[in-house]
């Protein structure tokens, strides 16, 4: 299982898979090809259904620039592998043709070839199951966070903290602004007013107020391109903020009980990327927002004092009642549904803990096997209802 520097990426929305992924195998087909005269990249599958809203081909033309670059539309192509295939060729002054590269961005910003293992490569972690690692937390008396530094080493703390201090800023920025998300749905941001009115004495519910407007936030400056943390993905990238946000300011919690709760939370998101999908392409919204509720619920029942069994007890009732959300952004923006999903996400996150926590963490499905059956779910999903924008809420129309 890979570092959880492979799952908690910083960069600019609004999708890992579909913006972040594609500018990475572009800047690496660029450094391998320097004397090129232009570029094309072809678009396959979900790249190519919902790569417009997505800003793929701008991403690729930027990032080949100066170079011209052609971009080729080919939805009808889709790759067993995975469904977010591009292929890319570089071309001489003559438009010769000097190489080509078949790559793929499997979810969270990732990038692998075809055949290449979708485990994670770099083996970090031994242990790649929850049963796993909670027995060797039980056998060495330690918690999720130790297991994470145990292989991780010490300096994780440095790049945690990097990834918090993005988080916050991405908060921050959401919260700063009033105007419009780009694209013809002309979605107007929400978080702002919602903290206004979370922050009045005689409002409903205050603390979940701030939680949706924290959510809010993060996935707005999102949408918009903003720079975020993958956690796990671009798309679900606002609930586990939007929520440590409001606990750090509800509970005010110490950094480093913080940062304790971000590995946990990476551990969570690692063991789902791990053992099944976080790519909304491959298995829809329940890989990416479904996750992300997981591993926020993980994360806030340790901060709130929860032990270790009711830590997975509360992860696995995040996902396990995700399973079969679909991903269908209308006119292939990460817009709507997947800001408001966000903020519902981090709320029943904070629901899940709060459940677990009166319980003494025995239940019966665990989390490995809520994990698999999201897995065997996402397969079995139609193919309209996974980042395609031809099926669910995506058929609506709006002049």
């Amino acid at each position: 299982m890979d570092s959880l520097r492979e799952l908690f990426k910083i960069g600019n929305g609004p999708s890992s898979s579909h913006t972040m992924g594609p500018e990475r195998a572009a800047k690496k087909f660029k450094e391998k090809n320097p004397n090129a005269a232009s570029f094309k990249a072809e678009l396959y599958g979900s790249l190519a259904l919902t790569g417009k809203g997505h800003l793929t081909d701008w991403i690729i033309i930027e990032t080949f620039k100066p170079k011209p670059t052609e971009i080729v539309w080919k939805p009808e192509v889709v790759y067993e592998y995975h469904t977010n295939g591009m292929k890319l060729f570089a071309y001489d002054e003559e438009g010769k043709q000097l190489d080509e590269w078949l790559v793929f961005s499997v979810g969270g910003g990732t990038i692998m070839e075809e055949g290449e293992p979708r485990q994670g490569g770099k083996k970090v972690y031994p242990l790649t199951t929850m049963n796993d690692i909670m027995k060797w937390c039980n056998e060495n008396n330690k918690e999720l966070w130790e297991y994470v530094v145990e292989y991780e080493g010490e300096e994780i703390w440095d790049f945690l903290e990097e990834v918090w201090d993005v988080m916050q800023a991405a908060v921050e920025a959401g919260l700063s602004k009033a105007d419009v998300l780009p694209g013809a749905l002309k979605y107007p941001r929400k978080a702002q007013a919602i903290y206004r009115k979370a922050t009045k004495g005689n409002a409903p519910d205050p603390f979940r107020g701030r939680i949706f407007a924290y959510t809010l936030a993060v996935s707005e400056e999102n949408g918009a391109g903003g720079r975020v943390v993958t956690a796990p993905t671009c798309g679900a990238s606002g609930v586990v903020p939007g929520l440590l946000y409001a606990l750090r300011e509800e509970y005010n919690l110490p950094k480093e009980e913080i940062l304790k709760g971000l590995a946990i939370a990476g551990l969570i998101g690692n063991l789902v990327k791990e053992n099944a999908t976080i790519s909304g392409a491959e298995g829809g919204c329940q890989a990416e927002v479904g996750t992300a509720c997981a591993m926020a619920a993980g994360m806030a029942a340790f901060l709130l004092g929860g032990f270790l069994e009711q830590i997975e007890y509360a992860a696995e009732m995040a996902l396990e009642h995700h399973l079969g959300l679909t991903c269908d952004p209308i006119g292939g923006y990460v817009q709507v549904p997947c800001i408001e999903r966000n903020a519902k996400a981090a709320v029943r996150a904070l629901d899940s803990v709060i459940y677990a926590l009166y319980t003494d963490g025995k239940h019966l499905v665990s989390f490995d096997q809520v994990v698999e059956t999201m897995k065997r779910t996402g397969h079995d999903l139609r193919y309209e209802y996974k980042e395609t924008s031809l099926g669910g809420l995506a058929e609506l129309k709006f002049d």
